[in-house]
């Protein structure tokens, strides 16, 4: 059954129970699937997308976007969502690669489409067709409000969905693919891991180009037929203001929103206490970011996971926090997970190795890309490229990526240790740790630090922190200070970038 029979099922069973609240009107189950049907119509019929094809969305969250997933669904076409903070050339590559036929867009993002469309990346751009939605103006369900339906497609369960690019923090793109039964069976995950039903209310602030946005709270909560608040993007006081007026019981925020949330001025003046959890992710989430919102009574459950697996796989659930905080959680309900050595063999518990994940929401492969799929998707387990360990309890515990392990004469230094030092030192805004080739050891750490106040930090501030914390060897060589930390879509910092900066190799980094 192709997950579009979702919202046809709700609108039967619940017709005027609003699906979608968005700024320019709700949305009831019974118009979201109308809306849905007509979409179908106009994609197929109209604009001649054939099953296979693929289509892309550039915009910010807006019904729109899952009107175009769900007519997707039920014609068999796939949908590229495009990250609106990538430059003209980087989506210019999405599209290339993922051979779009149709480019969907908002008014906002028109110069940025005509420059993808002028990329030699696409040869000619006759090949490409692009249709602007204006969500301020109705978006597709006014556009298609006198247009004919389609009841019944060509879509299967099987069929890929979903192409979406990965963030990128160490290297190029890949578009990771994402099958019908990977959305259904990541839903049945996230709604164990949030204990989700009928009635909640769903707050979406993150953005839907990513699965994060998309998949962790927004499909399995149209998949129960709960509603879901939709935010065009993230603003601190008015996600505040949201969670305060409109009282919803759940919402997923990543590390960079819950401290942009913490520092507003207005965070101690808004009422939270009808979230029932927040989720939030992001690999190696800092406990100071956690506790705020915990010593508010409101419980803060860590989900493992990424693109490739859609990508609820390993979580928390809302009891575990007070004896787990820190600790990544245990293998979803529909998904299974382990650490492997080196030598290919099963780590014992409480030895680091690379975390895999087995299971039907786990992406199918990279588009384009047979060589990198099979190195990464081994007899069905997919690589993460994290390390972590497993308790005696079963329970997974993040240490680092495994591109970032600096091996140091011999020894084994993981970055995110060095960082948990950083962050807790008073005149540190941010920082992150490297390494940089050394012809004695190899490698060294680096510490590349944004100050608070540039004027009352120095490197020696910086290396005396680690004094008597953590082993000598494991210990910064030198420390870059920058301005700032070079960030992808979602806040996570881009490595390959920091090591060109603390290289020298582009602006912002200053050795002292």
């Amino acid at each position: 059954m192709t997950i579009d029979r979702w919202i046809a099922a709700h609108a039967c069973f619940s017709p005027d129970k609003p699906a979608i609240r968005f700024h320019a009107g709700d949305l009831t189950y019974a118009e979201l699937d109308r809306a849905i049907g007509k979409t179908a119509h106009w994609l197929a019929c109209e604009r001649g997308i054939k099953r296979g094809e693929r289509i892309a969305y550039l915009g910010t969250n807006a019904p729109d976007m899952l009107m175009l997933l769900f007519a997707a669904a039920r014609t068999g076409i796939i949908l590229v969502p495009l990250n609106w903070r990538l430059a003209p050339p980087e989506l210019a590559y999405a599209v290339s690669d993922s051979g779009v036929k149709l480019l969907i867009h908002q008014p906002a993002f028109g110069e940025t489409v005509s420059a993808i469309l002028a990329d030699p990346l696409l040869g000619s751009a006759a090949s490409v067709e692009a249709c602007e939605i204006d969500p301020a103006a109705g978006g597709l369900a006014a556009l298609l409000a006198n247009g004919e339906s389609l009841e019944a497609g060509d879509g299967e369960e099987t069929d890929p969905l979903l192409i979406v690019y990965t963030s990128g923090t160490t290297g190029s793109p890949k578009g990771a693919v994402l099958s019908q039964r990977a959305i259904l069976v990541n839903a049945l995950n996230a709604r164990h891991m949030h204990d989700m039903r009928e009635g909640d209310l769903v707050l979406t602030v993150l953005p839907m180009f990513h699965v994060g946005g998309l998949n962790i709270q927004t499909t399995p909560a149209l998949y129960l037929g709960a509603t879901v608040i939709l935010h065009e993007r993230f603003h601190p006081r008015e996600t505040l203001a949201a969670i305060s007026a409109e009282k919803p019981t759940l919402t997923v925020l990543v590390p960079a929103t819950l401290a942009a949330m913490i520092s507003h001025p207005e965070w101690k003046g808004h009422d939270l206490s009808s979230l029932r959890a927040i989720a939030t992710g992001s690999s190696d989430v800092p406990l100071g970011l956690m506790t705020p919102f915990i010593e508010r009574g409101v419980p803060v459950i860590q989900i493992y996971g990424s693109t490739e697996t859609t990508p609820v796989a390993i979580y928390q659930r809302i009891e575990d926090i007070p004896a787990e905080l820190g600790a990544i959680g245990r293998p979803g309900l529909h998904t299974r997970a382990r650490i492997i050595l080196p030598d290919g063999n099963e780590a014992p518990p409480g030895e680091v190795g690379e975390i895999e994940i087995l299971g039907e929401h786990v992406a199918t492969g990279y588009w384009n890309l047979p060589e990198e799929t099979e190195k990464t998707f081994r007899d069905g387990w997919f690589r993460t490229g994290d390390l972590g360990l497993v308790d005696p309890n079963g329970l997974f515990w993040f240490k680092d990526r495994l591109k970032n392990v600096i091996i140091s004469g011999g020894e084994n230094i993981y970055p995110a240790e060095l960082e948990r030092v950083l962050r807790e030192l008073d005149f540190v805004k941010e920082a992150t740790v490297i390494g940089r080739p050394d012809p004695r050891w190899g490698e060294v750490p680096v510490a590349v630090v944004v100050p608070k106040d540039p004027g009352q930090c120095d490197e020696a501030h910086v290396l005396q922190a680690f004094e008597g914390r953590i082993a000598r060897y494991k210990h910064p060589k030198t420390v870059v200070f920058a301005e700032e930390l070079p960030r992808n879509a979602l806040g996570k910092i881009r490595i390959d970038q920091v090591r060109e900066m603390a290289a020298g190799k582009v602006p912002g980094g200053q050795e002292r």
